[in-house]
């Protein structure tokens, strides 16, 4: 008997021994997965002659941080200055989006709780920004699917931006009481005609080839293309600024999609050019009300429902920044975003989207 309940304590202690190694192995598990999630936020690999950057929150449409923004920022100065890189790439994982924007709802909440990431994010956001326009290495955004507001940052400061069938582009920050920042004031009054000011007040989508057309993107690809386009930039031997333009020329003269469709505003660019001359929001309401067109009355109820405050501020970002350079407008943008921070627009517009 007495041998039987020594086996017994043993095998117990031996067993609870086990648990608690098992536990331990588990919570070490647990520790070292919540690290490698908060790590993979974004990936940065070297692969061939190129610095690849993949924004890796699918789920989250590829949202960017304020951890994302830090470690491209730092790795980008990085593969500027190593001499086996030749060129960056930037793209988005899975098939859905490259970068629908910053994570708003963090900004949000961070309004009562953390105001100095509120400045940091906006700062280091931009000086990314910046970087990218001043990066000494070609660097090439592949914008397939949602490219939205930081996204719009990440991408089209860069040298080449390659769109496809699939691209959405839009700067829709009026319907949440914030403008169109991260160089919007710099990029968007100097597209076509008046077609700048028009997609900042109405937050109109580009789709596809449109995205090409109006200027965001330089190449317009086909989506099923978009992989051997990457590999074959891989694969090049110490390529030049001219030796990537090429392969880029290449895949684009050989996409067909869409290729005879007109732009999608084509018609509506002689009014567009006209309605969104005026020097004050209340006169742009006014042309379009006086023009009565189906189109025009669209756009009217569209703009009557973004927030009155992010128009003028809009309006007057793009008619100033037509004439800064990029680091002023950087600088303008980020007191305007301070300014949108303390204010009540911005946080009732996230709360009720």
């Amino acid at each position: 008997m007495t041998i039987h309940i020594t086996v017994f304590i043993v095998f117990y202690i031996c067993f609870r021994f086990n648990s608690y190694k098992r536990t331990n192995i588990i919570l070490q598990h647990l520790k070292m997965s919540n690290h490698t999630d908060a790590a993979a936020e974004v990936l940065l690999e070297r692969k061939g002659c190129a610095g690849v950057i993949t924004l890796n929150r699918p789920r989250f449409l590829n949202t960017l941080t304020l951890g994302m923004i830090r470690q491209i920022y730092a790795q980008l100065k990085k593969w500027e200055q190593d001499p086996k890189t030749f060129l960056i790439i930037i793209k988005g994982a899975g098939e859905k989006a490259f970068c629908a924007g910053g994570d708003i709802r963090a900004l949000s909440e961070a309004r009562n709780t953390n105001q100095k990431m509120l400045q940091d994010l906006f700062r280091e956001e931009y000086i990314l920004n910046n970087a990218i326009d001043s990066c000494q290495k070609p660097y090439i955004a592949l914008i397939h699917g949602i490219t939205m507001g930081g996204g719009v940052g990440v991408s089209v400061h860069g040298q080449f931006r390659v769109a496809t069938e699939k691209s959405v582009f839009a700067m829709p920050e009026t319907a949440i009481g914030l403008f169109p920042d991260v160089g919007g004031g710099y990029f968007l009054p100097r597209l076509q005609g008046k077609l700048g000011y028009f997609l900042a007040l109405t937050g109109f989508r580009l789709k596809g080839r449109d995205v090409y057309t109006a200027g965001i993107a330089t190449h317009f690809v086909d989506f099923e293309k978009l992989g051997m386009l990457e590999e074959d930039l891989l694969a090049l031997k110490s390529p030049s600024k001219e030796n990537i333009a090429d392969v880029l020329e290449t895949y684009h003269a050989k996409s067909k999609t869409d290729q005879d469709k007109p732009f999608i505003l084509e018609e509506h660019m002689d009014k567009i050019n006209s309605w969104f001359s005026a020097n004050t929001v209340e006169q742009i309401v006014d042309n379009l009300q006086q023009d009565g067109s189906s189109f025009a009355l669209e756009q009217l109820k569209v703009i009557k429902k973004m927030s009155p405050t992010s128009l003028k501020i809009t309006l007057r970002q793009l008619m100033e920044g037509s004439s800064k350079t990029l680091p002023e407008v950087l600088i303008m943008e980020y007191r305007l975003s301070q300014a949108c921070m303390k204010g009540h627009d911005f946080h009732e517009g996230v709360r009720a989207g």
